[in-house]
């Protein structure tokens, strides 16, 4: 608490304005547990920004954290990207502060001599990342915290190629930011090096992103009936116009949850992958009859779909299904098309299911494997030139249709998941039945997820006290399957459990397990990067026979998660 005291009234001085030294103060002399909270470490620089709690302190999103952050990222860019003039694109989200944080961020670049494109007003994530490559920048950021709670707020920097940092760059700049003392902040904004951009660049964005995300000339997109929410979001300002322009004519927007709105009124979170956040939209659905609800996060990065089951209900696809049906059915086209020859690819992440792999494999296409996170995916497009790629998804509801935008994109893949509703329903199947084909073809996969939120210091350790744990009492056996591999990302190996041998793991370091057993039983177990989370990924498979028998072997496989669940105490 000393040294907390003594990091606290640093922010008592000059370098801080009047109403952030108030707030600090207030906390020294009444809330010494919030003040431990906001001081006990610094707002992590992580490998693509930073996503935090609001308010004042280091371990908080504030000016200050977020100057020190852009004063970071703007020392890096002058020293190693040499160029007469530099620029940087901004957008922001629907939050609370977001404007006033993107103009924040904007002052600090254009103090350095850097120019700033600034959006008008919210705009989703996916489109910051076309404009860094639509408008030549060198960098691009966007204020947001993505599904996180309504106190929560973010920013994400992105290179030159439209890709959130990696290597080297992400270190780099961390590193730039880490050395920077508060009081060497620019905040005195160049007005003249700040152009406000708007219309020009969404109507781009939305034409590029119909192009993408129509794949073929032959369906029947009026017939298709859409329940679609921005769940106060940012997609309003494109999802609705591209669905338009595409050619889909029988849209339900959600006008409870259309106007953008940083408290999130009508649901507890903003995640599609939480089906009560699509409850109104399911509902609305069964009212009208619709064949497909598609509901996307506030910064319009993520989807949760939901279609018609064989019983005419409605069902929430997870993220792993959704990416399953869509990369089948983009790969499918292009095999019409005559455009497979071996030089493919798909991309997903070592925590997504492995249907996709098998999907990818049955049409001569390579699926490649990086980390979790987006930035790993788009940085594969940019290494493997040799190869085209056709799309790539992860099971936390993202997915990205061919390379125009180098992150995951709610706009585009939205449109790609009408386009497979709407030619299995004029085919006389549907979007769920195509995925229990798959299932047939292949194997029946089902996955589960868990987060388990540790709070503050202690929440912290608790965390790495639990994969600690994981990692050097390993499971032998779970579910009577022997444990047959334990991958550990953080120290790059893989060990057989069963003959000791160990193997090395080309990627990243990254504090992920995965056990898996050698039927394909996995458990993976890595800490959120945004929240105070540690997440359970378990995925379990068995072969179906025919889509008669789907409900049965869900079922089954249901219970066989439940059963691992509570065989790990995490029940």
């Amino acid at each position: 608490m000393t040294n907390i005291l003594d990091k606290a009234k640093q922010w008592l001085t000059a370098t801080f304005d009047a109403d952030t030294q108030t707030e600090i103060q207030n906390l020294i002399n009444n809330n010494p547990d919030d003040l431990a909270d906001r001081f006990y470490k610094d707002m992590e620089f992580g490998t693509g920004g930073m996503r935090g709690i609001m308010g004042a302190g280091t371990n908080r999103i504030n000016k200050y954290t977020l100057g020190r952050a852009t004063q970071g990222l703007s020392n890096y860019l002058i020293k190693n990207v040499k160029k007469e003039q530099l620029k940087v694109v901004i957008a922001y989200d629907c939050r609370h502060n977001s404007q006033k944080f993107a103009k924040v961020v904007a002052d600090v670049l254009s103090a350095n001599n850097i120019k700033v494109f600034l959006f008008e007003d919210l705009r989703p994530t996916p489109e910051l990342s076309f404009a860094v490559r639509h408008l030549g920048c060198d960098a691009g950021i966007v204020l947001t915290a993505s599904h996180n709670p309504p106190e929560y707020n973010g920013y994400k920097v992105y290179w030159a190629d439209g890709g959130q940092i990696v290597p080297p760059h992400d270190s780099g700049i961390i590193g730039n930011v880490n050395k920077l003392d508060f009081s060497e902040i620019k905040f005195d904004a160049n007005e003249d090096l700040i152009e406000t951009i708007g219309a020009v660049v969404d109507d781009a964005f939305v034409e590029a992103s119909v192009k993408n995300g129509s794949l073929s000339d032959d369906i029947d997109r009026k017939n298709l009936k859409i329940v679609f929410t921005s769940l106060h979001g940012t997609s309003i300002v494109s999802v609705p116009d591209a669905l338009k322009k595409a050619g889909y004519d029988d849209v339900h927007i959600v006008e409870e949850q259309r106007k953008p709105d940083g408290d999130f009124p009508t649901v507890k979170s903003p995640n599609p992958e939480e089906p009560e956040a699509l409850e109104m939209a399911t509902n609305l659905a069964n009212k009208i009859g619709a064949d497909i609800v598609i509901g996307t996060d506030p910064d319009c990065d993520r989807l949760g779909v939901a279609v018609r089951d064989t019983d005419g209900n409605m069902k929430l696809m997870n993220g792993n299904q959704t990416m399953v049906v869509m990369t089948d059915f983009a790969i499918q086209k292009w095999k019409n098309e005559g455009k497979i020859n071996g030089k493919q690819f798909v991309g997903t992440t070592i925590v997504s299911t492995e249907l996709v792999n098998d999907v990818a494999a049955s049409y001569n296409v390579a699926t490649k494997v990086g980390l979790t996170g987006f930035k790993w995916i788009a940085k594969m497009v940019r290494d493997f030139t040799d190869l085209q790629f056709i799309g790539g998804g992860e099971e936390s509801f993202g997915y990205m249709v061919g390379d125009f935008v180098r992150d995951k994109d709610a706009v585009t893949a939205t449109l790609l998941a009408c386009e497979v509703a709407a030619f299995a329903k004029q085919n006389g199947s549907s979007f769920y039945e195509e995925l229990l084909k798959i299932y047939v073809n292949n194997k029946f996969y089902k996955e589960h997820l868990i987060s388990i939120t540790k709070k503050g210091m202690d929440g912290a350790a608790e965390i790495q006290q639990m994969l600690s744990d994981m990692r050097n009492n390993p499971i032998t056996e779970i579910d009577g399957e022997k444990i047959e591999t334990l991958s550990d990302y953080n120290a790059s190996t893989r060990k057989n459990l069963i003959t000791g041998e160990v193997s090395e793991i080309d990627m990243p370091k990254s504090n992920v397990l995965i056990y898996q057993t050698a039927s394909g039983t996995r458990i993976a177990a890595r800490p959120s990067g945004t929240e105070p989370k540690i997440k359970f990924y378990f995925s379990v498979n068995t072969p179906l026979d025919k889509t008669e028998n789907a409900e049965k072997v869900e079922a089954e496989l249901d219970a066989k998660i439940q059963r691992i669940i509570k065989e790990m105490k995490l029940s």
